[in-house]
């Protein structure tokens, strides 16, 4: 029988991750495109054959998903492997149904087929959204473990918008690394404050060397979830974070309800600052789908070096980027900080945006008065640079969890905006993993 003629949908990490545990090697399959959305400037390129293996001696090449019908004629694809997050389900279904009305299959691949097995044990933290404070989380752990006496190392789910084949397997130790490497800023907002905590990052795109390398030199291995999928690792303990301020979110994204029924541990996030109803909805909602998960209430705590600073000023509200595109939230730590500590106005960016800035708005219309911190290379950079400029405002306030300031200029006063997670009554993380694992003898 001729190989299954198969295309790829993804956003460069969890397309090329299913690529790799599964179709890679596998003569029962012919990969022939993957198409791409979410990420910028990934379209046009190609999986390189030094990663593709031996049946790909040219690589695969990478389309916009909008080509997904043509290339399904023209490819006679008999299937379609959906393997991207952060998703309504209701979308998800539109595409299966156009895939379908083409006459292909569409496929989610589930955890047996692509999930790696570790020799040492796995925590993982993953999400029902992005945006949910999954990162402060993992911090959390990874300070517990330690604590411990663990050595712990996290593993971040993929952010590879360079070159794919340097970037096959990396090692962040320190901040040099991060410049070796390239790193733009959605990188750095991940991997900056493990190293400031000194917790080593691996990332990459083969994720199963990934954790070949990360066992030779730790006793547990984190794994560091992105946007909301599930981990590419089995996991000793599964811990995902929802957030009150997206109630009912934790049914209608994909997959982010596969992290609610596959949950150890859920910990809702941020119920210091949002509707004590919306929390009480939350809890609810993933009690009927999972019933036997352990809940943790928690609070991500705003931390701002000088927050008189704040008051009577005219401020511009710089945000991560992915919690406002696709993780579809219209403020983040920063617009907060800003109307706790009393600032006279927000000032609306969207007026002083250039090039890839005023893009991202026309593309994420939903998003609010805040500057979203796109920087998935150095021109995008460059045009967030341009922006802060160009803004009217007597302050910025930066709510990314990195320091801007070492990736572009800002010429404007400017006060950072911190957070960690802080859980509030029993049982903690702390009691939950020492239950686990214990201390290390």
């Amino acid at each position: 029988m001729s190989p299954i003629k198969t295309l790829i949908m993804g956003a460069a990490g969890r397309d090329f991750h299913n690529f790799n545990t599964f179709f890679r090697g596998n003569k029962d399959y012919e990969v022939v495109a993957f198409t791409a959305t979410q990420i910028p400037d990934i379209a046009g390129r190609a999986y390189p054959a030094a990663l593709a293996g031996d049946l790909y001696p040219k690589g695969i090449p990478i389309f916009v998903e909008e080509d997904l019908p043509e290339l399904i004629k023209k490819h006679k694809v008999e299937q379609v492997v959906f393997a991207y997050s952060d998703v309504p389900h209701e979308v998800v279904m539109h595409k299966a149904s156009q895939v379908n009305a083409l006459g292909a299959d569409f496929i989610l691949m589930g955890s047996a087929r692509t999930q790696v097995k570790s020799t040492k044990p796995v925590v993982s933290v993953c999400a029902v959204r992005t945006g949910s404070g999954k990162s402060q989380t993992t911090r959390r752990v990874s300070l517990i473990l330690r604590g411990m006496g663990y050595k712990v190392a996290a593993i971040r789910h993929p952010m590879p918008y360079g070159d794919l084949v340097k970037q096959e397997v990396q090692r962040f130790a320190t901040y040099a690394d991060l410049d070796k490497h390239e790193c733009t800023i959605e990188e750095r907002e991940e991997y900056e404050p493990h190293i400031d905590n000194g917790v080593i990052v691996y990332a990459g795109v083969d994720y199963e060397k990934i954790l070949r390398a990360a066992e030779k030199e730790v006793d547990i291995i984190l794994w560091d979830g992105g946007n909301n999928d599930f981990p590419f690792y089995v996991s000793d303990m599964q811990i995902v974070v929802a957030d009150p301020h997206r109630a009912g979110h934790e049914s209608t994204y994909h997959p982010g309800e596969t992290n609610v029924r596959a949950a150890d541990i859920f910990v809702i996030n941020k119920v210091d600052t949002a509707d004590p109803e919306k929390v009480i909805q939350v809890r609810e909602n993933l009690r009927k789908m999972n019933p036997n998960a352990i809940v943790i209430e928690g609070a991500s705590p705003l931390f701002v070096d000088d927050p008189a600073a704040i008051q009577g000023k005219r401020v511009l509200v710089v945000e991560d980027g992915p919690t406002l595109t696709h993780g579809e939230m219209a403020y983040g730590a920063g617009y907060v900080a800003a109307r706790r500590f009393g600032a006279k106005e927000i000032v609306d960016p969207r007026p002083f945006a250039v090039k890839s800035i005023a893009a991202t708005y026309v593309k994420y219309p939903k998003t609010g008065p805040i500057l979203p911190a796109m920087g998935y290379g150095e021109a995008q950079m460059k045009d967030l640079e341009a922006t802060i400029k160009k803004a009217d405002v007597d302050l910025v306030i930066i709510g990314t969890p990195i320091d801007l300031t070492r990736v572009i200029k800002i010429d404007k006063p400017y006060q950072r905006v911190r957070y960690e997670l802080q859980e509030i009554g029993q049982p903690t993380l702390e009691d939950l993993l020492m239950k686990k694992f214990g201390k290390k003898k």
